[in-house]
């Protein structure tokens, strides 16, 4: 923790020891000048502190440890300025405090948009009330009204787009970046209020008006509804009309959903929320487990190639926080679309381990980009006839 009194006038306070976002809070007379992207406090002439050269520079996206990731978000920089400076005076002044985050990074894919932005900008800004603004980098226009009805819930102001202002806007404090946590989580003791989780989905459901907060299914008529998020090309099921009849004979009520099928966020999101279990391959399409309501529960297949670990800490280990139970199905050999690719006795079977040894870009091509999956029908169903008894007992 980085803490600098700015004399009488004003504070800065950055946090550099979290593993994923590095945030600083600006306290005072607060300048914004995004041509130069700088964010000042303003000091008199007569402060005895000289720290007219003090400045540190940060970027607002929380994936710090990921250079890939960090290299396209614009840099920020924070400075003090003294009275002799001061000929940037304020063209706007605003009564409450700003937020400033950026929308470039890995956006656009739902997992990330929740995990690198939403639930940290949640956990950010919900103490405000709505009586916040927010002020964007990196303006992805797209993402930005796919997911205006969270921003609204969360600022009742029309956000500001930093790329293209000329003006100077003034506040009484700024937060530069997101405080996050975790993977589709949160630490309640790192919040200012205690939020959990379950503080945030109800947030959610509040901004869809989605009906129901927990299933309730012992001793009704009501078939149990899977929802099963289906992917194209990487990770897709081959044999999926086999599992929609077999699932369908145990009395699952069957919704598909494809990725054309989610884009209208509103609507999927009421979709997600009427299901009572969800399953899927491992990928983004699983972070609509959000939208779930407790007690439901959340299947995910994990392909072939020592990925346990990983499919784990995306969504098995996030789940329990949500009020959701997790299952996995981890395929075998015969399951993956691998074994027409290699020979038996190849290192994709072996020894996967040693193809992660070869780095990210030959894993994710491997395992993640040209694999398909093949369920064993019989031994999955063994799977869904457990959650189904679960529901109806």
């Amino acid at each position: 923790m980085f803490i600098r009194d700015i004399g009488q006038e004003g504070k800065i306070i950055c946090d550099f020891s979290e593993a994923r976002s590095d945030t600083c809070s600006m306290f005072g007379d607060i300048r914004v000048h995004s041509s130069s992207f700088t964010i000042f406090v303003a000091m008199s002439s007569q402060s005895p502190f000289p720290l007219e050269n003090y400045t540190h520079t940060i970027k607002p996206y929380a994936r710090k440890w990921e250079p890939q990731s960090m290299k396209n978000i614009k840099e920020l920089r924070l400075k003090t300025l003294t009275g002799l400076q001061q000929n940037l005076t304020c063209n706007i002044n605003h009564a409450v405090p700003a937020i400033i985050f950026s929308t470039g990074g890995f956006l656009g894919n739902f997992f990330h948009d929740f995990t690198d932005v939403l639930i940290p900008l949640f956990v950010t800004s919900r103490q405000f009330n709505g009586n916040v603004q927010f002020l964007v980098t990196d303006f992805n226009a797209k993402w930005i009204n796919k997911y205006r009805p969270i921003l609204q819930g969360l600022s009742r102001f029309e956000i500001i787009n930093m790329d293209i202002q000329k003006i100077i806007h003034c506040f009484p404090s700024v937060h530069v970046g997101l405080k996050s946590h975790k993977v589709l989580g949160i630490y309640p003791s790192k919040t200012p209020k205690g939020y959990t989780m379950f503080d945030f989905k109800n947030f959610l459901r509040e901004i869809f008006s989605l009906k129901r907060g927990s299933i309730v299914q012992k001793k009704s008529r009501r078939k149990p509804r899977l929802l099963m998020i289906l992917r194209k090309g990487s990770r897709s099921i081959m044999n999926e009309k086999e599992v929609i009849v077999m699932a369908r004979r145990i009395g699952y009520k069957v919704i598909t959903a494809r990725p054309e099928e989610m884009k209208e966020l509103p609507k999927f999101a009421d979709i997600v929320n009427s299901c009572d279990v969800m399953m899927g391959v491992h990928g983004a399409g699983l972070a609509n487990m959000v939208f779930l309501p407790e007690k439901s529960t959340v299947i995910q297949i994990i392909p072939l190639g020592g990925l346990t670990w990983a499919c784990r800490h995306d969504y098995g280990e996030p789940a329990p926080e949500m009020g959701i139970k997790y299952l996995e199905y981890e395929i075998t050999d015969n399951e993956s679309s691998l074994i027409k690719q290699y020979p038996r006795d190849h290192a994709v079977f072996k020894d996967p381990f040693s193809i992660h040894r070869q780095g990210w870009n030959q894993l994710w091509s491997i395992f993640l980009d040209k694999q398909k999956v093949n369920i064993d029908v019989g031994r999955f169903r063994g799977l869904l006839l457990e959650v189904y008894h679960s529901i109806k007992q």
